[in-house]
C-alpha cells in the first residue's frame, strides 16, 4: 500500500494511530519503505483502528467525497450571487429606482470585489489554518449577501456587492488548495472539478431560480437564499473537511515573494487573456441569437441553461484530461478547440441548431480550463498556494472585464452582431500564444539542465 493512501486515510479519520509520541511507524518489506504519516493537527487516537488492510479504497473514495461536498456548496452559493444579477438586473433597477445602465454597476462593483479581495484576503489569513480560513470567508459571504438583501439605495447595495466580492476569489483559491491536499495520488485535477461543480450547477439550477423568484417574488428573497447556502456551507466546512496545519513560515512578506516568478506572471495573463475569449462570447450571446440566428427571446433562457450544463460537464472533462496530462499542456489543447469553436460561432451564426450546440460545446470548454489552470497556479507559487491559486479567479475576473470591453468595439464601430465572436477568437488565440511560448520555454529550461 503507498503512502499516500495511508496519509490520505490519516486526514480523513479512516486510520487512527497512538497517541504515544511515536512519530512515525515504518515496516519493511523486500526493498519498499513504509511510512505511515501522522498529519500537523490531527487528533489524537489511543488505537489502532482493526480496519483490514489498513484502509478501505472505497471507503476512502467516499470520505474524500463528503469532505469536498462543502467545497461544491460555497462554489453553488458564490456561481449563484454572481450570475443571478445579470437576471434580476431589472428588478433590482426598479426596487431601487435607479436606471439599468446605473444597475450594471452593481456587477462591476462585485467583479472589483473579487479582483481586490482574492491575494488581499489570503495574505491577511495566510498564517491561519485552511479549514478556519474558509469558515471566515463563508460567513463574510453571508453576512454581506443578508445585508444586499436590505439595501435601502443604490449606494448602499454598492458597497455591499464590493464587499460580497471580497471573499469570491479568496474561497476558491483556498478551496483549491484544500481540494488538492485531500485528493488521491493523480486525481489532484479531478477534486478541483469537484469543486467547481458547484460553480457550473448554480448556472443551471439556481441562477433561472433565483431569476424566477427575483421576477415573481422579490429579488431581496433571492441574497436571503444565498446567505442561508453560505451559513450551511460554513456549517458543513466545519463538520466534515479534515483539519490542515497552516503553511510553515506563511505570511505577508513571505507570499509576496511567489511574484517574483515569472511563470507565474504568465500563468495570470494566460487565464486573464485566454478566458477573455469566452466572456466576449458570453457578453454578446444575446443579441447574436436573437438578431443574426433568429431564436426569440423567450428561448434565450433555455439557451443558456444549455450552456450551464455544457459547463457542468465541461469541469469533469477539464479535470480528467489535466490528471493525464500536464496542466499546461492541456490548457494548449482546451484553448485551441476554443478558438475552433468560436470562428464556428461567427461563421454558422446563420444556423440555429448549430448555435445550441455550439453553446454547451464553447460553455463545456470554457469550464474545462478552470481545473488546469488552477494546477498550473499553484504549481508556480508552492511558496504561497493559497495566494497563488486565489490568483485565478482574479484573473477570470480581469479577462470578463476585457472581453466584455474589447467585444463591444466593433459593435460600437458599426459592425454586425456576429463581430464579437472574431474578437473573442483572436483573445482565445492569444492565450494559444502564450501557453505555447510558455510550454516551449520550459521545454529549453529542461535540456538546459540536462545539458
Amino acid at each position: 500500500m503507498t503512502a499516500w493512501k495511508v496519509e490520505t486515510a490519516s486526514k480523513l479519520g479512516l486510520l487512527s494511530l497512538s497517541s504515544c509520541p511515536i512519530p512515525d511507524i515504518t515496516t519493511q518489506k523486500r526493498t519498499r519503505r513504509l511510512r505511515i504519516v501522522i498529519v500537523a493537527g490531527s487528533r489524537p487516537h489511543t488505537s489502532l483502528s482493526p480496519l483490514p488492510g489498513l484502509i478501505h479504497t472505497s471507503k476512502a473514495h467516499y470520505m474524500i467525497k463528503k469532505s469536498l461536498a462543502p467545497l461544491a456548496l460555497g462554489g453553488f452559493g458564490i456561481g449563484m450571487t454572481e450570475f443571478v444579477m445579470m437576471g434580476i438586473l431589472p428588478d433590482i433597477a426598479t426596487g431601487l429606482q435607479i436606471s439599468i445602465p446605473q444597475a450594471g454597476y452593481l456587477i462591476s462593483a462585485y467583479a472589483v470585489g473579487v479582483v481586490v479581495g482574492a491575494p488581499t484576503l489570503v495574505s491577511m489569513m495566510s498564517h491561519r489554518p485552511p479549514r478556519s480560513v474558509l469558515i471566515w470567508f463563508m460567513l463574510m459571504f453571508t453576512v454581506f449577501n443578508a445585508l444586499s438583501a436590505f439595501a435601502p439605495n443604490f449606494q448602499t447595495m454598492m458597497l455591499f456587492r464590493f464587499l460580497a466580492g471580497l471573499p469570491h476569489g479568496a474561497f476558491f483559491g483556498v478551496g483549491a488548495v484544500v481540494a488538492a491536499r485531500l485528493a488521491e495520488k493523480g486525481k489532484v485535477a479531478a477534486a478541483l472539478a469537484s469543486m467547481f461543480t458547484g460553480l457550473t450547477l448554480a448556472n443551471v439550477v439556481g441562477v433561472p431560480a433565483g431569476t424566477w423568484l427575483g421576477h415573481n417574488m422579490s429579488w431581496r428573497a433571492v441574497f436571503l437564499i444565498v446567505a442561508v447556502i453560505g451559513l450551511a456551507t460554513a456549517f458543513l466546512l466545519q463538520k466534515l473537511v479534515p483539519y490542515f496545519e497552516a503553511a510553515p513560515g506563511a505570511g505577508l512578506r513571505q507570499d509576496l515573494k511567489i511574484f517574483r516568478n515569472p511563470k507565474l506572471w504568465l500563468a495570470l495573463g494566460i487565464t486573464s487573456i485566454g478566458t477573455g475569449g469566452f466572456f466576449a462570447w458570453l457578453s454578446y450571446i444575446a443579441p447574436l441569437l436573437t438578431e443574426v440566428s433568429h431564436f426569440h427571446a423567450n428561448a434565450i433562457p433555455l439557451i443558456m441553461t444549455v450552456v450551464g450544463v455544457g459547463m457542468t460537464v465541461g469541469v469533469q472533462v477539464g479535470g480528467k484530461l489535466a490528471d493525464r496530462v500536464p496542466p499546461l499542456r492541456a490548457i494548449l489543447i482546451l484553448l485551441m478547440t476554443m478558438v475552433v469553436m468560436l470562428c464556428l460561432n461567427a461563421l454558422l451564426a446563420w444556423s440555429q441548431p448549430a448555435m445550441v450546440v455550439l453553446a454547451f460545446l464553447v460553455g463545456a470548454n470554457a469550464l474545462a480550463l478552470g481545473p488546469p489552470i488552477q494546477m498550473l497556479l499553484i504549481e508556480h507559487s508552492r511558496e504561497a498556494e493559497m495566494l497563488g491559486s486565489s490568483l485565478g479567479q482574479s484573473g477570470f475576473n480581469i479577462g470578463n472585464a476585457t472581453g466584455a470591453f474589447l467585444g463591444g468595439i466593433p459593435l460600437t464601430l458599426g459592425f454586425s452582431f456576429a463581430s464579437p465572436q472574431w474578437v473573442a477568437a483572436s483573445l482565445a488565440l492569444c492565450g494559444v500564444l502564450l501557453s505555447a511560448w510558455m510550454l516551449m520555454h520550459g521545454r529549453r529550461q529542461g535540456v538546459r539542465a540536462l545539458a
